[in-house]
């Protein structure tokens, strides 16, 4: 597309914010004959680098905190099952070196890249993430805005807050308060991916909310994600509100942290920032500046132009009650604790690169993962997002033992089911699993070998096709953004990204893999399922199964560089 058309694009487009979405959502289609823009090829010379950091700033230097064995994995999901921690410069630690901090290197052909706790599409890491405190015992004794640094598992200061601004913010919570932020920088991901890298950021957010809160749990903290404060007032926070170009950060999201055993973090927390708290803000000069990420950059103003669109600008409650019916399955099948080490768990998280088309998995083990992803008052993991499911799972089910071959579909929210048996195709069967618990809302739709299908629909991968099943993330589209406008797109795809999390950890749990997949042809997929409006789209795919490792490929210590850099 030219630049003339380009315009005309963003032109005709101007009457609404929705129109916007509409407009990008279908243009970033990959389709059979078309994958959506992009360069086509590798620019290496203006490849990003995966670290930001801010020079000329104080720096706090966290500990490298060793793998427990307590608390286990499984006792996550249960609500104050852990006695909390203190809020101090361990469990600080802890909270970003289980989260956000680098897992391994890994080196091959005298190539050497890193990995991290929490996955990113293609390893770019466009996520940055933020940590807003009071007074942190044996760390800092001052309340302050702080950037994290994966790179040196350190805290950047970013601006010391007063005494009066830390009590304002965190007056409606408790003063055992931690907020996380997490922002964007777009290029790079569009680096790679062109106009599809929207999607992918958000996919990524999505995770690190899932990395943080599980990171939390472990620590007997319950996370919240907050909706009272806007993207202009959490970019003045930050202090990017004198960035620019295209290397900016775009703020995403505030997460509220608090002791799980206090009744003071609401479904929604309150975080208030005053007007002249904000304007104080506007008009301090914080300390660092951002390192520059590339020497040259390639433009894709549509980015801008939805990003724009999707921004939070007023204050909104998103809170509805979860069906408790759902909860009988978690009784039982969360009752048995596998005593997994949850740190070890979320270090040793990697994404398969190729399955070995032979592992399969035990129904049993395949229903306890279906029943982790389904949202309900006794999960407090997905308990992070205050808003009512969004998303259904389409699966491709290849190798689970006790379960026909063919497309099934878990209806993650009961409200989901009439509006999905309008919208598929009316051929599906929409049978349940013989021995299948009676409260797991799981449908064999149509039996048969769906390797094939799965294959094709994730841009010919596979890798879809080789797991012992594949999944296909619904989301209630239409119905999302008539209700709640454009700035809910982008909390579509963060509902995926935290599902994503959920699948990555179970499958390690279970002794094997998984890996998300961003690249499948989006209308592809809806022909299999009979969707031809906008009323569900496929937004984000994941496959679990046994991985095939590259033996040429060397794994280093997370932080061995630490030591060569002295």
């Amino acid at each position: 597309m030219g630049e003339d058309q380009e315009k005309h694009f963003i032109n005709q487009i101007n009457s609404t914010d929705l129109d916007i979405v509409y407009a990008y959502h279908d243009r970033t289609k990959h389709q059979l004959t078309q994958y959506a823009r992009s360069l086509g090829y590798m620019d290496w010379a203006s490849q990003p680098n995966p670290f930001r950091s801010y020079d000329q700033t104080i720096t706090l230097n966290l500990d490298h905190t060793r793998v427990t064995e307590s608390p286990t994995y499984d006792a996550l999901f249960t609500s104050n099952n852990i006695e909390p921690a203190p809020m101090n410069r361990e469990s600080i630690s802890r909270l970003f070196y289980e989260s956000m901090a680098i897992s391994a290197w890994k080196e091959a052909s005298g190539n050497r890249w890193s990995l991290r706790v929490n996955p990113s599409s293609g390893d770019l890491h466009p996520t940055e993430s933020y940590l807003i405190a009071g007074p942190i015992e044996h760390l800092v004794k001052t309340p302050a805005v702080y950037h994290y640094s994966p790179y040196k598992h350190a805290l950047e200061s970013r601006l010391v807050l007063t005494d009066e601004e830390w009590n304002e913010i965190s007056r409606y919570v408790t003063p055992d308060l931690l907020l996380v932020a997490f922002t964007s920088i777009y290029w790079r991901e569009s680096w790679k991916y062109g106009e599809r890298a929207y999607r992918y950021c958000h996919h990524d957010v999505g995770h690190a909310i899932g990395t943080i809160t599980f990171a939390a749990a472990a620590q007997g903290w319950q996370t919240r994600l907050v909706h009272t404060v806007s993207d202009d007032e959490l970019a003045t926070l930050l202090g990017l509100q004198t960035q620019a170009g295209i290397e900016l950060e775009h703020p995403d999201c505030l997460l509220a942290i608090s002791p799980a055993n206090t009744d003071t973090l609401f479904t929604e927390p309150v975080i208030n920032i005053s007007r002249p708290g904000l304007a104080r803000l506007k008009t301090v000069v914080y300390e660092g500046r951002p390192n520059s990420l590339s020497n040259t950059h390639h433009e894709w103003p549509i980015i801008d132009t939805v990003a724009a669109a999707c921004r939070l600008d007023n204050i909104y409650s998103l809170t509805k009650a979860r069906d408790e019916t759902i909860n009988n399955i978690t009784k039982k099948m969360f009752a048995d604790d596998r005593q997994i080490s949850a740190g070890k768990i979320f270090r040793e998280r990697r994404s398969a690169v190729a399955m070995d088309a032979r592992t399969s998995i035990g129904k049993e083990t395949f229903y306890r993962m279906m029943a982790r992803v389904l949202p309900h008052p006794g999960n407090n993991i997905l308990a992070v997002l205050s808003w009512r499911a969004r998303i259904s799972l389409a699966i491709f089910i290849h190798r689970v033992e006790g379960l026909q071959s063919g497309l099934y579909l878990l209806v993650r929210d009961p409200d989901h089911e009439s509006s999905l048996r309008k919208s598929l195709n009316t051929d599906f069967h929409w049978q349940k699993p013989g021995d299948c618990p009676v409260s797991l809302p799981l449908y064999l739709l149509t039996a048969g070998d769906a390797h094939e299908a799965a294959r094709t629909i994730c841009c010919h991968q596979d890798i879809a096709a080789d797991g012992a099943f594949a999944i296909g993330m619904l989301a209630e589209f239409e119905g999302s953004l008539q209700q709640y406008g454009a700035w809910y797109y982008p909390r579509l795809y963060w509902e995926t990204g935290l599902i994503g999390q959920i699948l990555y950890l179970e499958a390690e749990a279970a002794g094997i893999r998984s890996t998300g997949i961003g690249c499948f042809f989006d209308d592809a997929m809806h022909e299999v399922l009979g969707i031809n409006d906008h009323s569900w789209q496929s937004l984000y795919h994941f496959t679990i199964g046994g991985p095939v490792d590259d033996p040429r490929i060397q794994t280093l210590p997370s932080y061995w560089h630490l030591q060569q850099d002295l």
